[in-house]
């Protein structure tokens, strides 16, 4: 999701407890968007008090909101939130998607004792969670190899599952890299976000081309990617990823948020269409998307409330 940082002050006990009550919805009437706003205001946080609020909404039913919070923790990078991101990891009866998602924030977080945990997983029943778990293993390797590469600049800030290439190659050869199934998948990733940070027409079509790929974790980053770029071409394809009620529901779900953050004015009507889907975590995507779409049409500064001490 394209949610913007929030710059906050150290918040008083009570704010916590605030924040807490909001995420872990204590009295059972807080809407989903604003749960939401709680959580990244916690990651803004980023402190271990700010992880232990995160790591006990696991409690609740919504896979949605789950996958949200380990996206949240790996984007903290703090490693207190191993002991949380690794227990999900193990849960089997848990929803792939969030699954995946500790798997990724693990590998967002970038210790290298995780490693061993993350092996035990490259032959999951899942093949989304085998599959990250491949890929925040080549992470983790990535970031802690002696010799650094010097990565180009990005517009983006998000802790992404690989990093850009640093050749500067044109549209059509990293397009070849990413649609070669041959490849190691982070290769293929590093092609990925080489064509979101050029962020033009050209780079959009090229990476919609790969909503053709088997992988529904390949697919799904895809749509996350597009609600980064924020580019008005990605939205017929993300339409249509939406709107095939066959695709995976993580995938479906990435391509409401995307659109959400887009905010064009076509996207509002199909957002309100699928809000009454029959899978919960696309409706839930969508009740959250439309949010995404007030807020980025609303000219605020941030998603999240800041906070004073």
């Amino acid at each position: 999701m394209a949610f913007e940082d929030v710059q906050i002050n150290k918040p008083s006990a009570e704010t916590y407890k605030a924040l807490e009550a909001d995420l872990c919805n204590h009295s059972g009437k807080v809407p989903l968007h604003e749960r939401f706003r709680a959580l990244f205001t916690l990651k803004a946080l980023a402190d271990n008090a700010s992880v232990d609020i995160v790591g006990r909404a696991f409690a609740d039913d919504s896979a949605l909101l789950k996958h949200e919070l380990a996206y949240v923790l790996g984007q903290m990078k703090n490693p207190h939130a191993h002991a949380v991101l690794l227990k999900v990891l193990a849960t089997k009866d848990e929803d792939p998607m969030v699954r995946h998602e500790a798997a990724e924030a693990l590998g967002a977080i970038g210790s290298l004792e995780s490693l061993v945990i993350l092996e035990e997983y490259l032959k999951d029943e899942s093949d989304v969670v085998a599959q990250t778990c491949e890929l925040a293993i080549e992470k983790i390797k990535y970031d802690n190899r002696k010799e650094k590469e010097v990565l180009p600049q990005s517009a983006y800030s998000s802790i992404d599952p690989a990093p850009p290439t640093t050749e500067e190659e044109e549209t059509e050869q990293l397009r070849a890299i990413y649609l070669n199934q041959k490849l190691p998948l982070f290769e293929r990733y590093r092609a990925m976000f080489a064509l979101r940070n050029q962020c033009t027409t050209e780079s959009v079509l090229a990476l919609a081309d790969g909503f053709d790929d088997p992988s529904a974790l390949f697919r799904h980053e895809i749509a996350y990617v597009f609600g980064q770029m924020q580019h008005p071409a990605a939205v017929p394809s993300l339409v249509k990823v939406l709107s095939k009620l066959d695709e995976a529901n993580m995938v479906r779900h990435e391509a409401a948020e995307a659109l959400g953050s887009i905010a064009t004015p076509e996207v509002y009507p199909v957002l309100e269409q699928f809000k009454h889907d029959h899978e919960r975590v696309v409706r839930e995507s969508c009740v959250v998307a439309l949010d995404m779409f007030a807020y980025e049409n609303s000219g605020d500064l941030q998603y999240a409330d800041g906070l004073s001490k």
